[in-house]
Formats: structure tokens, C-alpha cells, sequence
């Protein structure tokens, strides 16, 4: 099966309360064999473009269902209401699959 990729780009309006969420998630995200493939905050644009993102984070899932069966966990959904309350409305969270 195909990897699955998640980019996130969180536009931070409560640090404190984005650390907790950020402290919360990673091992929610380990226990459905995702990753961290990037660090947050390190994106650069070296052609420049439309798009000016905060901070942008990839991380990589196993597969499809793995990716989802984390998203839609019982677990993930008050982290879901605690990022929404520590970040814009403008967040964008895209999911890729791999070749």
C-alpha cells in the first residue's frame, strides 16, 4: 500500500495552549505508525509565491487507513477542539498519498 502524507499548516493564536496540543499529539500520531518528516516552522521559499504559511508540518502515515483510523480516533477528537482553539480558522490540513 501507498504511504500517506499529511501537510498541516497551523496558524498559532494561543502558544501556550498549541504546546499542550503539540505535547498531546505526537504520541497519538506514533501509536497509528505516522512520523514527523519535517520540523514545524522550518518551510522557506526560495522561488517565493502566493502562499505565506506560519508554520507547516508533514508527516507521514503508513497508508490511508492509517492516517484516518488516527484522524477519526476517539482519542484525537478533544485535541481536534483544543488545536481549534489555539489556532485561526484559516488552518489547512491536506492529505496526500504516496506512489
Amino acid at each position: 500500500m501507498a504511504k500517506a502524507y499529511l501537510v498541516v499548516e497551523h496558524i498559532i493564536t494561543n502558544a501556550e495552549k498549541f504546546e499542550e496540543y503539540r505535547i498531546k499529539v505526537g504520541p497519538m500520531i506514533a501509536k497509528h505508525g505516522g512520523r514527523y518528516l519535517t520540523k514545524g516552522g522550518s518551510h522557506k521559499f526560495p522561488e517565493g509565491g502566493h502562499w505565506k504559511p506560519e508554520r507547516v508540518v508533514v508527516i507521514e502515515f503508513p497508508d490511508t487507513d492509517a492516517l484516518n483510523a488516527w484522524y477519526t480516533s476517539p482519542e484525537y477528537l478533544p485535541l481536534i477542539a483544543l488545536r481549534k482553539q489555539c489556532t485561526s480558522d484559516l488552518d489547512m490540513l491536506i492529505t496526500l498519498e504516496g506512489t
